[in-house]
């Protein structure tokens, strides 16, 4: 299935990207930001905060932001 995928980390992008059916946030998080930690980060699905074990849905805006800005 295809989601939105925004990741606020550095320069930043968004992109539409296929997920497996049955995905998770935490599954999502842990491809896309290895070795990350997910603490390190606001993470919202469709605007409002999501929990590690959400299951995405098609259509989804996932989007990642850091908590802290690094020379900031």
């Amino acid at each position: 299935m295809k989601i939105l995928y925004i990741n606020n980390h550095g320069g930043g992008f968004a992109d539409h990207i296929e997920v497996e059916d049955g995905s998770t946030v935490q599954k999502l998080f842990e491809q896309k930001m290895p070795g990350a930690d997910p603490a390190d980060y606001l993470i919202r699905v469709d605007r409002l905060p999501a929990s590690a074990e959400q299951v995405l849905s098609a259509d989804s805006r996932v989007s990642v932001t850091p908590l802290k800005i690094e020379g900031a």
